[in-house]
């Protein structure tokens, strides 16, 4: 723990010119005391730690004790420190090890660039999350996430439906999407890759049997794969409808983009209206309502008769309540 210590204050002293006392104190979560003898053992072990008195005083590093990165520009700090995802990294378990790696390579840089890690936290935010939602972190997360990382295998429980299926697990990597965390994984014994969604996990745990990773896995080709699938899954029916030149603008936002791109890719010519026909695939005729009614004029139902029924009906109710 104490070793653990003085490399962090090493590291502290290597990217700031000088820290007061109760700076490091504060970093280092300990008391001012504490800072001092530690201070004296870094110096008793050859490390030159120099402590100036005063009230403006503090602590520094002499003769150019650091090491740097050689060939690090300050447009390549700023990208490495956008690498991280801290609300991700803190979920799976991963902050402390995020942070004196941060800490590691602000030391190491040169010391015009050591305001990388500022100028580029304060320009980039990651907000994973979806609007309107309250994402709960899986408890199960930093288990499958060491298992991850040390490629071993684990024996997970899982909701599916009503009931609980157990399956031992290859587990190749983490996605999260829109604030639920999903797992790519590998069923031992078989050759196919699955996605599992960690919050449905009622248990899980690993063992010391690592597997072998294939080689020509692809996590984020895998994943962009795997989501296009299971969005053309759920677009079960179509429905044919005209769009004026607005609509179409507004369509990916009203329907579900793939959809839209499907729908205008096989769109014919515009109208004298100028107006398309189009037709656009959708989950249900429940759901093509809902997102329908976003366009407003913009769209003209064709079929199926039942859905031009209802949204003759909703015009209907509108124009009574509009129309006085």
């Amino acid at each position: 723990m104490r070793a653990a210590r003085l490399i962090k204050m090493v590291l502290l002293l290597q990217s700031r010119s000088s820290m007061t006392a109760a700076e490091l104190a504060r970093e280092l979560e300990v008391s001012e005391r504490t800072v001092t003898r530690d201070a004296q053992a870094l110096s008793e072990a050859g490390v030159p730690v120099y402590a100036d008195r005063g009230r403006l005083g503090g602590y520094r590093l002499i003769g150019g004790y650091r090491t740097r990165l050689t060939g690090l520009a300050r447009g390549e700090a700023e990208a490495l420190f956008l690498s991280g995802v801290p609300g991700a990294l803190r979920e799976m378990g991963l902050e402390d090890a995020a942070s004196a790696a941060r800490l590691k390579v602000s030391a190491a840089l040169l010391p015009s660039h050591r305001d990388a890690s500022r100028t580029a936290a304060q320009r980039f935010h990651l907000d994973a999350p979806s609007w309107f939602s309250e994402p709960t972190t899986p408890g199960l997360l930093p288990v499958v996430a060491d298992a991850v990382w040390d490629d071993r295998r684990i024996t997970a429980r899982y909701r599916r439906g009503e009931s609980e299926v157990e399956r031992r697990l290859e587990p190749y990597g983490l996605v999260l999407k829109a604030g639920v965390w999903y797992l790519c994984a590998r069923v031992a014994g078989h050759g196919s890759f699955r996605v599992y969604r960690i919050d449905r996990f009622t248990a899980a745990e690993a063992g010391e049997e690592r597997f072998e990773r294939a080689e020509e896995f692809d996590l984020p080709a895998f994943w962009v794969e795997r989501a296009e699938q299971f969005a053309r899954s759920l677009l079960r029916a179509e429905v044919v409808v005209r769009l004026s030149a607005r609509g179409v603008r507004r369509l990916a936002h009203a329907v579900d983009p793939l959809a839209a791109r499907e729908a205008l890719a096989g769109a014919g010519e515009p109208g004298e209206d100028g107006w398309v026909r189009v037709i656009l695939p959708v989950e249900s005729e429940e759901v093509a309502h809902h997102q329908l009614t976003a366009l407003g004029a913009e769209v003209e139902v064709v079929a199926p008769a039942s859905l031009r029924e209802r949204f003759a009906v909703e015009a209907a109710r509108m124009a009574s309540l509009y129309g006085g």
